[in-house]
């Protein structure tokens, strides 16, 4: 069993599920400079996906796999039923015990999870009998910093048959406050029997290094450190395959890369949505260059097509060819 997962996990990283965020764009942006990574879909609410079916949710190309569906909920027959869903486009199930966010958790998904085992155990046995393909969980340390329950909590979801976890190395109080501890993701590797990925502040190759040295995991899961750089998945890919240190892009190639990720939300959602929609991703992209905030100011409120290609030329035209560290 472990086997079929260790074949979609070959490249020791992952592009960590981020609502809003790894759509079918920014996953194919990533897959676009590397190959065979992991991918992960933004989370997928089984209470809507039984009411829905946009293809925007199951839109991929065949060069996406080895690519994970994951999935939101309490309710066994819905997480089941998605299960049965996304079979058809997964390569693996992976459901989302770890969203820190008040509405999720408020409605007993996410990391509320972590405060009812034996729930979380009952929705892996579900979604284990809604596919043949393997499932996966995504947790916190704990809820709080005084229910740190991630080393029984994994133990009981390997029990429930899970084949791979993937665990941020903070609570659920600490949302993406503070610093990953990834120091104790080394405890739950050592009392399980299945990898583990470590999620959390893993933004340059030294910083996957120190993670993997700190905790012992499988791999690496990347989230944040991606936004304004699709090719981050890929260096640290290739520094775990190759010890090469493939040089971070240059203020123009982000811009580039940001004129191509805008493109392909364009063709995707159509230009006027997908403008407003790309607005969150403008910060990243432009951080660092000089006068980065009075630049994002102007570019948030643009809806001009035509005005967004002429900011990024004059942009261009007046930074030097330097790489942003």
């Amino acid at each position: 069993m472990q086997s079929r997962v260790q074949k979609l996990i070959q490249s020791k990283v992952s592009l960590a599920p981020m609502a809003g965020i790894t759509d079918y764009v920014l996953r194919s942006l990533v897959r676009q400079y590397c190959p065979d990574a992991l991918l992960t879909t933004e989370m997928i609410s089984s209470e809507f996906l039984a009411q829905n079916v946009k293809t925007e949710i199951t839109k991929l190309d065949d060069n996406h796999h080895p690519i994970v569906y994951q999935i939101s909920g309490h309710k066994p027959h819905l997480m089941k039923y998605s299960a049965e869903f996304l079979s058809q486009f997964a390569d693996m199930i992976d459901i989302n015990m770890g969203c820190p966010v008040n509405k999720v958790v408020k409605g007993q998904d996410g990391a509320s999870l972590m405060r009812n085992p034996k729930l979380a155990q009952d929705l892996v046995q579900a979604v284990k009998e809604g596919t043949d393909k393997p499932v996966s969980v995504k947790f916190r340390l704990g809820y709080t910093h005084d229910e740190m329950n991630y080393v029984e909590f994994g133990q009981m979801m390997q029990e429930a048959g899970a084949e791979l976890i993937t665990i941020h190395a903070r609570t659920r109080a600490q949302f993406y406050s503070g610093v990953a501890d990834w120091t104790k993701i080394k405890l739950l590797k050592e009392n399980v029997d299945i990898p583990v990925f470590a999620n959390g502040d893993v933004t340059s190759i030294d910083s996957a290094l120190m993670c993997l040295e700190q905790s012992c995991a499988d791999g690496v899961a990347i989230g944040r450190g991606v936004l304004g750089d699709p090719t981050l998945i890929n260096r640290v890919a290739h520094y775990l395959k190759t010890g090469e240190r493939l040089p971070v892009p240059t203020v123009v190639e982000k811009l580039e890369i940001m004129r191509k990720h805008l493109d392909m939300e364009i063709a995707l959602r159509g230009e006027k949505v997908a403008i407003k929609f790309f607005r969150k991703f403008y910060p990243y992209y432009i951080s660092g260059i000089p006068n980065a905030s009075k630049i994002r100011g102007v570019m948030v409120v643009e809806e001009d097509y035509s005005k967004i290609l002429e900011y990024i030329e004059y942009i261009k035209k007046n930074i030097s060819e330097q790489p942003i560290a």
